[in-house]
């Protein structure tokens, strides 16, 4: 049975090796450490860790303040709150001057579970990538999260990290490379190229497996930098197979399956299908409920798969 590591534990794993590494590197949180899991770094390092409150407007305008004197600074709290009721500082104060903020947002997507459609953030990705100049990255796994935690580090300016609450299987090996801005072909066929992000990259990969049952054979890419996207694997891959699918926990409009869309249209014209949450906000339940209501399941990516091959045939 593949290990199961949700990435939120991954971020609180690294942010510690992170911290001991670079004494520039501080973390601020809303009061929610033991659930960003951001309480490790508290332990280790009292004197770079800050607790807010509940007041992430003040903590982002304080992350840009302390960016703004050569600190590294992690800003983490629930993505609902990190992009929504954060919007106003992260746009003015980080993005707009460029300031070196990292806001790991955990908690995002409806495995959230049973916190209800208040608190699951379908719309995180749409918002964090319509701003200039900001990197989004969504990791599939653990080993990917750690990768692009120091990514993130490294990068000069604003960076937004999209972690989950639920435990998702490990797919990347530990000599895992880490490029930002660069897609990760996991499979590589010519019917059809499943392009997917976070938890749904391990929903693609079952899916494909099925489909070479059935004599489809597809590409799948993991595509684990919303923003900047690698334009050129996006293209390649869809002028080769002829037909695109899409794949995220995420509302269809303005994440990945938009980006995508935007790319296509302008580059490759090929059918397109998106998989994800359907223009509507999330409920309540248990997480692998809540993907099977919403679509977000491998059956699904195959149903995807079979109208794209429908429409590519015309």
């Amino acid at each position: 049975m593949t290990k199961k590591i949700a990435t939120r534990d991954a971020y609180g794993e690294e942010l510690v090796r992170l911290g001991a590494e670079n004494k520039n590197v501080v973390v601020l949180d809303a009061d929610l450490s033991k659930s960003t899991k951001t309480h490790d770094f508290m332990k280790n390092y009292p004197d770079r860790f800050f607790n807010m409150g509940i007041a992430e407007g003040n903590m982002m305008a304080t992350a840009a303040g302390l960016a703004a004197v050569g600190k590294i600074p992690f800003a983490s709290t629930f993505a609902m709150f990190a992009t929504g009721r954060a919007f106003e500082q992260i746009r003015n104060s980080i993005a707009y001057p460029k300031l070196n903020v990292k806001i790991a947002a955990t908690h995002a997507g409806i495995t959230v579970g049973e916190d209800g459609g208040s608190h699951q953030s379908i719309e995180d990705i749409a918002i964090m990538r319509a701003l200039p100049g900001m990197t989004v990255f969504v990791p599939a796994d653990a080993v990917e999260t750690r990768a692009a935690i120091r990514a993130a580090a490294e990068i000069k300016g604003p960076v937004y990290i999209r972690l989950g609450r639920s435990g998702v299987p490990v797919l990347h090996g530990e000599d895992f490379k880490f490029i930002p801005g660069e897609a990760v072909t996991l499979r590589e066929g010519r019917d059809v190229a499943i392009m997917a992000t976070g938890i749904m990259v391990s929903m693609a990969l079952e899916a494909v497996e099925k489909l070479a049952a059935e004599g489809i054979e597809a590409t799948v890419l993991d595509i684990h930098t919303i923003k900047p996207l690698d334009i050129v694997a996006v293209v390649e891959a869809a002028r080769r197979c002829g037909a695109v699918v899409t794949a995220e926990e995420h509302n269809i409009i303005g994440g990945l399956g938009g980006a995508v869309a935007e790319t296509l249209a302008e580059h490759q014209p090929v059918p397109l299908q998106r998989v994800g949450v359907r223009d509507t906000f999330g409920e309540s339940g248990k997480p692998d409920e809540l993907l099977k209501h919403f679509g977000l399941t491998s059956g699904e990516i195959i149903k995807a798969v079979q109208k794209v091959m429908e429409k590519k045939k015309r």
